[in-house]
């Protein structure tokens, strides 16, 4: 029996840089930020992860689908990037009792391309660095470059609020200790670390007034992970300023932590092609000792200001290339990370940062 034809599809990134595949997920066209996930599964979490919102995800992992989905490993309600780049796609799944991730796609929107060179185009990217992408199953080769024109640039993009909360939530409720958290795109497993450690968490919007947080009473503040430009976020900023203000504990994850960095003047800047996946050596410089962490993030925070600064210290090195994976502020209980120490998908090997922020609180 033969089997059924497979329907092109083509990807086109900005710099002219074109391929042709195979659809899968929706028949359709998307387009984005291209960036590359290197983790060997978790595919499911990536998808799901706020922070990818806007972006189309290449997996280095040659084979993608092949255990499926479950509602479980969502980390949030619904996929928030814009399309999938995959070598080989798996038409069958190995999980009883789990959705094919063709299915999950196409009930998500998700518009994907398999059977590409996925090696070559990685290093295409870490050689010209992150860039645009358009992936279409419907259009034709020559009408791709004006779908490919019309997509915004990553660089000065506020997209926190677009994947945020729009109504305050309690986690966790009747629990001892009361953290507010500013939802900036948060994941599951972020909150789901807090409750289990014994947290009340109440979720705010991310523009919400600093007041309505206070008034809630909590002793200690999270801020979370987020997409986009830190730098077109002024207006969190304020709100991380006046929180400091309050001497309330606060600690910072991904882009919470570029937000911290940025109310203390340590500027931000676009990395050449990120950070992201889960095999990302980090090391501890208060203890000495190594980490291998979960990233993803497009963005760092600049690590001559840091150095310069008399109220910044570093306390956590990528040893990949050496960029700020970590910073603590002198004479006050706030600490940051730009990893992902609840690591979903990833190693567990930070987790201990949680304790350290529950344990600035209570003692």
């Amino acid at each position: 029996m033969n089997k059924p034809t497979k329907k092109k599809a083509y990807l086109l990134l900005e710099d002219g840089f074109k391929m042709e595949g195979t659809a899968i997920g929706k028949i359709g066209t998307s387009g984005g930020e291209i960036c590359f996930n290197t983790g060997m599964t978790g595919y499911q979490e990536v998808y799901t992860d706020p922070s990818y919102f806007g972006q189309v995800i290449i997996s280095t992992n040659s084979h993608i689908g092949n255990y499926g989905t479950v509602d479980e490993e969502n980390e949030s309600d619904a996929p928030k990037i814009s399309g999938i780049i995959i070598n080989e796609f798996s038409d069958y799944n190995s999980r009883q009792e789990s959705e094919s991730l063709q299915s999950y796609l196409e009930k998500h929107s998700i518009v994907g391309i398999a059977d590409v060179d996925t090696r070559s185009l990685v290093r295409h990217i870490r050689d010209k660095g992150a860039m645009n992408v358009i992936i279409s199953s419907d259009l034709d080769e020559d009408s791709l470059q004006t779908e490919l024109d019309k997509l915004p640039q990553m660089d000065g993009l506020e997209l926190a609020s677009k994947v945020s909360t729009k109504d305050s939530y309690i986690l966790g409720e009747g629990n001892k200790v009361k953290i507010g958290v500013l939802d900036f795109g948060i994941k599951r497993s972020i909150l789901n670390n807090f409750v289990k450690r014994g947290c009340e968490l109440k979720v705010f919007p991310a523009k919400t007034p600093v007041e309505e947080v206070m008034e809630w009473s909590p002793a200690g503040i999270f801020l979370s992970n987020g997409p986009g430009d830190p730098a077109a976020m002024d207006y969190a900023v304020d709100t991380v300023k006046a929180i400091t203000e309050s001497e309330k504990p606060l600690f910072g994850i991904c882009l919470g932590h570029q937000l911290i960095a940025r109310s203390f003047d340590i500027g931000t800047y676009k990395m050449h092609h990120g950070h992201r996946g889960l095999n990302h050596p980090v090391k501890n410089l208060k203890t000495g000792k190594s980490e291998i962490t979960s990233q993803n993030h497009g963005f760092s925070i600049s690590k001559e200001d840091v150095e310069k600064s008399t109220i910044v210290n570093q306390t956590h090195i990528n040893l990949n290339d050496n960029t700020v994976e970590g910073i603590e502020i002198n004479g006050k209980k706030i600490f940051s990370v730009q990893y992902h120490p609840e690591s979903s998908p990833g190693p567990h090997d930070s987790e201990y940062l949680f304790d350290n922020f529950i344990e600035l609180i209570t003692k």
